[in-house]
């Protein structure tokens, strides 16, 4: 059906149908936010002193519902509900622009979020309306352009509201990772004290020239790998070059007491180390000049990032052991927290939070029992991973009147909203590892019954989530004047710069 919705359109009014397609998108996407709105101001009352104290408020509670309609985590419901209440409250004209489908999406939330910090509704009216007669005629500018031609419009009427983040990172700093890294590597910034940098240089170099000139690798990849033993507590390099004379054999194996948790089949270790089982000849295919398909098996990192064929061999090469994953047995475990293996078995199955459309990674979950202990035992068929948002949310929300969820035999999980609607969620082993088989003995709990005290026990916040937003706001806006400031008085009192010109024929100091 795809392929033949515009077979019959000439190639002229295809172009206008990709038009007519994406303004259709944009309203959409408006009704979409608008819907959001609504039930975010209907929800959420900041005036509750009570629960706008509580760690899982108002705001975190209309997160879950919202996450769960979209497919998506708490944060990035939160971001879409941030959106929306802007479009509502603040930027009116914009929105109604949003409506008829002339600005796209992307578009209307680098708006909401450049303005996040004017503060004054006058000034605020203004920046809407100004926004509203220029951005639809931006047309397609680059993400550079774009921010520059909204800070133009903000700066004419409060400067300090315009979000200077490059300006901010002025302390040293060190990373590690970035959101777009693939599971091969992980990228590493940041900036050491001098000498520090030069202990490191020089320990690198030192490294690199450990290995013999046989090493297959470039000199790149042997500072990569050089960093990466230092990080595990090496101070030498292994040299790779397989070779029985390498002048450099003597060099100790690498070492780290670090664990990582690598999760993969036995078909891709088999393909790791070399070591593929023979197969059985199979008939030949009618066109033998195609080359036969073969799986070659999954492993993945922590957070699920698969980690290619190449990658897992590198990996074993340097030291990594396999271990199989322990299956627990049919008794339960007679404690409230789950043992270490139980707990690593949870988190291999699972993979991610177990709540509709959460990505959290199980590393940063909390192990929680569906039907709260003692009432339900410590065993697989009753625990799942969940985020602290989710975690918080089940523990002190869910119930007979709110979200129920039921856990199954193979780890699915059914969710039930209050208006009936359902979700299901599958162990993200399950997804990416078809073929594996992690079952356990199922121990049906009994219900639990409602704890009428549970809200007491609720975490409490210092202060309300709107207050929280004030400060950072107030923060935010108070360096930007000082920014503004300090290139000001750079201007107006450049430094004393005096001519040199001479001084040397007249056997003076230039000063």
């Amino acid at each position: 059906m795809f392929d033949t919705l515009f077979a019959d359109v000439a190639d002229a009014a295809l172009v206008g149908a990709i038009e007519e397609a994406a303004a259709a998108e944009a309203r959409a996407a408006a009704r979409r936010l608008a819907a959001i709105a609504e039930l975010t101001s209907r929800r959420v009352d900041d005036d509750d002193d009570e629960r706008s104290r509580w760690s899982f408020d108002l705001w975190a509670a209309t997160t879950v519902d919202v996450g769960a309609a979209l497919t998506m985590g708490t944060r990035r419901a939160s971001g879409q509900m941030r959106i929306a209440m802007a479009l509502r409250d603040r930027l009116p004209q914009v929105a109604a622009l949003f409506c008829t489908g002339r600005i796209s999406a992307t578009l209307v939330a680098e708006l909401t979020w450049h303005t996040h910090l004017v503060e004054d509704p006058r000034l605020l009216a203004l920046i809407d309306t100004a926004l509203a007669e220029h951005v639809a005629g931006w047309g397609a500018l680059s993400a550079a352009k774009l921010t520059a031609a909204i800070h133009a419009v903000i700066e004419r009427y409060d400067p300090d509201a315009v979000r200077r983040s490059a300006e901010t990172i002025r302390n040293r700093d060190f990373r590690v990772g970035a959101h777009d890294d693939g599971a091969e590597t992980t990228s590493v910034w940041g900036r050491l004290m001098a000498a520090d940098g030069i202990v490191l240089e020089r320990r690198i170099t030192t490294m690199i020239a450990g290995v013999c000139a046989n090493d297959p690798r470039s000199i790149g990849e042997r500072r990569s790998d050089a960093a990466g033993a230092l990080i595990n507590g090496n101070l030498t390099l292994a040299c790779r070059c397989a070779t029985p004379d390498c002048p450099k054999a003597d060099t100790p194996p690498p070492a780290s007491s670090l664990v990582v948790h690598v999760i993969a089949d036995q078909t891709a270790i088999d393909a790791a180390t070399g070591n593929t089982p023979e197969k059985a000849e199979k008939p030949a295919a009618p066109d033998e000049s195609v080359t036969p398909l073969t799986d070659t098996g999954v492993a993945l990192l922590p957070g699920a990032k698969v980690l290619s064929r190449d990658a897992l061999s590198d990996a074993i090469r340097s030291g990594a052991k396999v271990t199989p994953l322990w299956i627990p047995g049919a008794d339960p475990e007679p404690h409230y927290r789950p043992s270490a293996r139980l707990a690593r078995f949870i988190r291999s199955r699972d993979l991610f939070c177990r709540f509709p459309g959460c990505d959290v990674p199980a590393e940063r979950c909390d192990i929680d029992h569906s039907v709260p202990w003692p009432y339900g035992p410590t065993h697989p068929s009753n625990l799942n991973c969940k985020c602290r948002t989710h975690h918080l949310w089940k523990t002190f929300c869910a119930g007979p009147d709110g979200w129920r969820e039921h856990q199954h035999p193979d780890g699915t999980i059914t969710w039930t909203a209050p208006d009936g609607r359902t979700y299901t969620t599958t162990p993200g082993s399950t997804l990416l590892f078809p073929t594996i088989t992690i079952a356990t003995t199922y121990q049906p709990p009994p219900p639990a019954p409602p704890d009428p005290t549970r809200t007491t026990k609720m975490p409490r916040r210092r202060r309300p989530r709107s207050a929280d937003i004030a400060a950072r706001i107030a923060t935010e806006r108070a360096h930007n004047n000082q920014t503004r400031a300090a290139a000001a008085a750079a201007v107006n009192n450049p430094p004393r710069r005096e001519s040199t010109r001479g001084a040397k024929d007249e056997g003076e100091p230039p000063f």
